[in-house]
């Protein structure tokens, strides 16, 4: 089987895109330049820092004007047509390219960028920052509608392939502290695009809840994700197991779907992953989703975060893993956070986690024997 193939191209606004072709793909290697004419892009927003937690906040008045729910022939992610002059000028396997709408960036250094982590940690009233940074849109497939449980063994692996590349490429630009994938899926969840997508940040700070994260490291040792992934595959919450990963409903799990994935080794983020792990997650990951969406009838809304280790610290101790979380509570039901979640952060589970991760793997098994995923071997990108 021939590699996944990375092309590097710019769009007419000086926006970078990749494509990244299957290993079997049936594309020819050209592609089309963009011809549109280039417009502005927004400038870079701003932090402002909220005292009372510490936290950063990016105030990106330029995503008001994204589009919301076009019909599928103006789709802004499909290749494009002379009628609709859309952000990926060729049809493709797999895109990525620079979000046109950011929340941080397109500047990536700046004189009022954030000056490290010690800056960032200070507590001060009117204080504000430049949100330096990158945003990336990642297209996984070239049809209007899907989402990455819909993609074949090959492409999921492709999308995997673009997660590794572009963990690595953002981690080495200047400023960046962290790096991000993560699939929202489902107008329940608030998209604004049915087209398979999901996306990358690449943030200026570490995130509040990767800070929170290392705080417990602190304090348990630096074993807690070996800890944790030991306990859990000891447990009946275990609802997939492969040689690399396993995916589990979390003891504590605060939504009424919610799954955890880690790899059997350390690894901080997807750039340190080997091919035999992403092959075998493509697989794995394709057969969760498909079993979360055979829960009910209808297609369920989730968010595939997909967290990760900082660029620059912790990474000896901050494991890769995904957590995907749906606030589908019943067929008919969401679970919206209230006064205690919303105010307070203090969490009030629907399902007990047990329950959960039965009604997982019942989904599982009829997404196996109704829509069942052949496992295929990926490739080294090049």
């Amino acid at each position: 089987m021939s590699s996944i193939t990375k092309r590097v191209h710019t769009l007419a606004d000086g926006r970078q895109l990749i494509y990244f072709d299957d290993a079997d793909t049936a594309l020819a290697p050209d592609r089309a330049p963009d011809l549109r004419h280039p417009e502005p892009r927004p400038a870079t927003a701003t932090m402002r820092q909220d005292p009372l937690t510490g936290e950063w906040i990016s105030i990106a008045a330029a995503r008001q004007n994204r589009v919301f729910l076009p019909p599928a022939e103006l789709d802004p992610l499909a290749p494009a047509t002379p009628s609709n002059p859309s952000e990926v000028p060729s049809n493709y396997d797999v895109a990525v390219f620079e979000n046109k709408s950011p929340s941080f960036g397109p500047s990536i250094t700046d004189p009022h960028a954030p000056q490290g982590l010690d800056d960032l940690a200070a507590i001060g009233i009117g204080r504000s920052r430049t949100s330096v940074g990158r945003c990336e849109v990642v297209c996984f497939s070239p049809e209007h509608e899907g989402s990455f449980g819909s993609l074949t063994p090959s492409r999921a692996r492709t999308v995997i392939e673009a997660w590794a590349d572009r963990t690595a490429a953002l981690s080495a630009m200047p400023n960046v502290q962290q790096v991000f994938p993560f699939e929202n899926r489902g107008e329940a969840i608030g998209v604004t695009l049915h087209h398979p997508h999901g996306q990358i940040y690449a943030y200026p700070y570490i995130t509040p809840r990767t800070t929170r994260l290392i705080e417990s490291v602190g304090k348990y040792g630096p074993t807690l994700f070996a800890d944790i992934l030991e306990s859990e595959r000891a447990s009946e919450r275990v609802v997939l197991s492969g040689h690399n990963w396993t995916a589990f409903v979390p003891f504590a799990a605060r939504w009424p779907i919610e799954v955890h994935m880690l790899p059997h080794r350390h690894v901080a983020d997807f750039a340190e992953t080997t091919d035999d792990e992403r092959d075998e997650l493509a697989t794995l990951y394709l057969r969760l989703l498909r079993g979360i969406d055979a829960l009910y009838e209808t297609p369920t809304p989730y968010i595939a975060s997909w967290h990760q280790a900082p660029v620059a610290a912790h990474r000896d101790n901050v494991r890769l893993m995904l957590q995907l979380t749906s606030p589908r509570r019943a067929a008919d039901k969401l679970k919206y956070l209230a006064g205690s979640e919303s105010a307070m952060g203090a969490w009030i589970g629907d399902i007990p986690p047990e329950r959960a991760a039965e009604l997982v793997r019942d989904g599982i098994a009829r997404a196996d024997r109704d829509n069942p995923v052949h496992p295929t071997t990926g490739g080294e990108a090049r």
